[in-house]
């Protein structure tokens, strides 16, 4: 059994994997020793790897190297895709692992990752297994936070799933630009990308994955532990 921490910007996720099968799964606001403890104590696993996108609350790679091997994913851990991202380094750790669970979930094929969390993110595999990059925009509610921030009288407001196009308040017309606003974003980066490479499938992964169901006129797979899958095979990887 393989233990997968992916330590993201607002939460921090936990999954068991016995072979490439996820047995369990656990999200925290703030993981600290003894709660990473209470999951280790319920299975018995045999190697870690350890994603994060900013500081660790706590030295997790140190904590778990004393229980078992760990694998500290970043811009030199070896992967089983071909990276030609330019600046390897500043890459995002959940970008390129969205990356190669996209393309574990469907090998051999043109795959286009798209995270929907605290910021949308864009990545893309081609066929032959070869990472070319992608795109990064804020998510909706970096959005919402924005409008509030940076003017002096627009409230913040959250996700709702009634948005016309046109609102006749103004909490409506933020929630009507920022959602429709996203969706649009969406659907014309498929479509732009669409105009060079005919065949590829779209896999959305993150938080705010499912709000997008049912409104992007592209077609869609969600896979909610897309990160996960993707650091698991990469932990795979490395026991080669």
């Amino acid at each position: 059994m393989n233990i997968v921490i992916d330590i993201g910007n607002t939460q921090t996720k936990i999954a068991i994997f016995n072979g490439i099968e996820l047995v369990h799964f656990s999200r925290f606001s703030k993981l600290n020793e003894a709660l990473l403890d209470e999951t280790l104590t319920q299975y018995n696993t045999k190697r870690a790897i350890v994603s994060c996108v900013g500081n660790p609350p706590f030295s997790i790679v140190e904590f778990l190297s004393k229980k078992m091997p760990v694998v500290e994913f970043n811009s030199s851990t070896p992967i089983p895709i071909k990276n030609s991202y330019s600046t390897k380094e500043t890459l995002g750790p959940d970008r390129l692992a969205a990356a190669v669970g996209a393309y574990t979930l469907y090998p051999n094929s043109n795959v286009l990752a798209i995270g929907c969390g605290t910021a949308i993110t864009y990545d893309f595999v081609t066929s032959q297994g070869e990472y070319l990059g992608g795109a990064i925009s804020p998510g909706i509610n970096i959005r919402f936070k924005a409008l509030n921030h940076f003017t002096a009288k627009l409230p913040l407001v959250e996700i709702d799933e009634n948005f016309p196009i046109l609102a006749n308040s103004t909490q409506g017309s933020i929630i009507s630009g920022v959602q429709n606003g996203t969706i649009f974003e969406i659907d014309g980066y498929i479509n732009a990308l669409s105009q060079n490479i005919s065949d590829f499938k779209v896999i959305l992964t993150g938080g705010d994955a499912n709000f997008f169901v049912g409104k992007l006129k592209n077609s869609i797979f969600v896979h909610p532990n897309l990160v996960l899958i993707g650091l698991n095979r990469i932990l795979y990887h490395n026991d080669q």
